[in-house]
């Protein structure tokens, strides 16, 4: 689950640096690499407050190919930034200060990525792990990130979500039906079930699933298979979890079948969609209906978690679990 923690003003820093200082302690981080945590979330915070008019901070942890750690993301809908490439260089000030605040995130963060547009707003991206940190920006190579965020005044998010890459790549996403602990549960079984029965075709694995949640609440379930040699996506869905392919300025969402798996699916059914570049982006239904990249030229060239993060802020309904899960392949 993603923590996500309103900064608006100067006081709701310090709330931000102990909720990620105390999930890198969760994390396994020792005193110094929880320290780091600590002062990147700070300066994040900070920031938002004075250049971004107040904003967002989103916490949590991450797991890719290249290990895992603690994710930070700060969210805002101020001016943007001009000259993104400017404002990664210390010194550089655009609000009168000593411009340090950026070149603190980067010397303390093992990646760190920024997508910013003017008038829009700015979202920047802090993953640290245990260690001293080698600083670099976020690779523009294929990979996958996500945000999860529980519905506001829920302590759990009834949103799961799953990524496995054995030579084809398979993003899941669950939604348990409703919100908090029940959903939550079951959408954890979702994804234990996902991965129990991988190895089948898509309508057969969703069948599994849809028999192993009788028990549950039950839960919205999709599943998109990229296959790289074959250039295809094969996508299966029950419920309203979406799936959308977008590349080259282009938008394809797929085809999902009504129903709740683990109650009623009359039928379970995948379709096959030609892709071989760009974004694979599933979401739960917090996540409105109506999203689009359209407001974000060449936003497929930063990180997945950022582009996730970015769609969260813009299109989250803030009335329900709010989760994106992107993938990103590049050509």
């Amino acid at each position: 689950m993603t923590i996500s923690v309103a900064v608006n003003e100067a006081s709701q820093v310090a709330e931000a640096r102990r909720q990620a200082a105390t999930l890198a302690g969760r994390n396994g981080f020792g005193e110094t690499d929880t320290g780091r945590v600590a002062l990147v979330a700070t300066e994040l915070g900070t920031n938002l407050v004075k250049h971004g008019r107040g904003g967002e901070m989103l916490i949590g942890a991450f797991e890719d190919g290249g290990g895992g750690g603690i994710e930070l993301i700060a969210l805002d809908r101020g001016p943007g930034i001009g000259n993104v490439e400017a404002c990664l260089r210390d010194g550089y000030s655009s609000a009168g200060t000593g411009g340090n605040g950026l070149g603190a995130v980067i010397r303390q963060s093992h990646v760190v990525d920024i997508a910013s547009w003017p008038g829009v707003g700015t979202a920047v991206l802090a993953r640290l792990q245990p260690g001293a940190p080698k600083p670099r920006r976020a690779p523009s190579h294929s990979g996958w990130g996500a945000v999860s965020v529980a519905m506001p005044g829920q302590e759990v998010c009834g949103d799961s979500w799953s990524v496995l890459a054995d030579g084809n790549v398979m993003l899941f996403l669950a939604d348990g039906l409703g919100h908090g602990q029940d959903a939550a549960e079951a959408s954890v079984e979702a994804v234990r079930l996902f991965h129990r029965f991988n190895g089948h075709r898509l309508p057969t694995l969703l069948d599994y699933v849809h028999g192993g949640l009788r028990t549950t609440r039950g839960a919205a379930v999709s599943i998109a298979r990229f296959d790289p040699p074959d250039r295809r996506v094969a996508f299966a869905g029950i419920g309203n979890v979406a799936g959308a392919l977008a590349a080259d300025g282009n938008l394809k969402r797929m085809v999902s079948m009504p129903g709740t798996a683990g109650h009623n699916a009359r039928k379970i059914q995948a379709f096959d969609y030609p892709f071989d570049h760009g974004l694979i982006v599933l979401n739960s239904d917090g996540i409105s209906t109506n999203w689009t990249l359209g407001h974000y030229p060449n936003v497929q060239s930063v990180h997945p978690a950022l582009i996730a993060a970015i769609l969260y802020r813009d299109f989250s309904r803030r009335r329900d679990d709010a989760t994106v899960l992107v993938g990103k392949w590049v050509g």
